[in-house]
């Protein structure tokens, strides 16, 4: 049966990994996002990996030879458990792959189905266990919501964790 596995890569040796591993057969996914970063006074979006220096590879290891990957330039090894490769709990890949873009990017921004209009509630910070109406996302990707203090709609932008849908 065919499972994930989790290589463990060379530092920045994600996508020369995944190349390498593609190239001898093997069925490989690196999950990449966009994100925001700020440099010398400019922000721009640069696309990085999900989990830096790690990446998945399916396969049979009752079947297939699996060893030929411990030797593949830009890896660093295999997440093992009693010398035999670790496999990902089921669903795990899957649930990362259901959430990428037309572009192939994992999406980090989507919560659980917030559009805005959308009561929400603030789970952290100065406002915790407030309700707000969800406005929309910042472009560093932080949540806008309007809070009604003092008789008057505040904006205010938090982070994306700090917010739950009402139910």
């Amino acid at each position: 049966m065919r499972r994930w596995y989790v290589v463990h890569t060379h530092p920045q040796a994600e996508s020369r990994a995944l190349l390498n591993l593609k190239r001898q057969g093997f069925d490989a996914y690196l999950p990449r996002c966009r994100k925001w970063r700020r440099h010398a006074r400019k922000a721009e979006v640069v696309t990085v990996s999900l989990f830096p220096r790690y990446l998945f590879l399916r396969l049979d290891i009752a079947v297939e030879r699996w060893r030929p990957v411990l030797s593949t330039f830009g890896v660093g090894g295999l997440i093992c458990r009693d010398g035999l490769p670790a496999p990902v709990p089921g669903g795990i890949v899957e649930a990362i792959l259901a959430r990428e873009d037309a572009g192939h990017f994992v999406d980090l921004t989507r919560q659980a189905e917030i559009k805005p209009g959308d009561r929400v509630q603030v789970t952290a910070g100065p406002f915790a266990d407030r309700i707000a109406v969800f406005a929309g996302l910042s472009e560093g990707q932080r949540v806008i919501l309007l809070l009604d203090l003092l008789g008057r709609k505040l904006r205010v932008e938090i982070a994306p964790e700090a917010v739950t849908a009402c139910a």
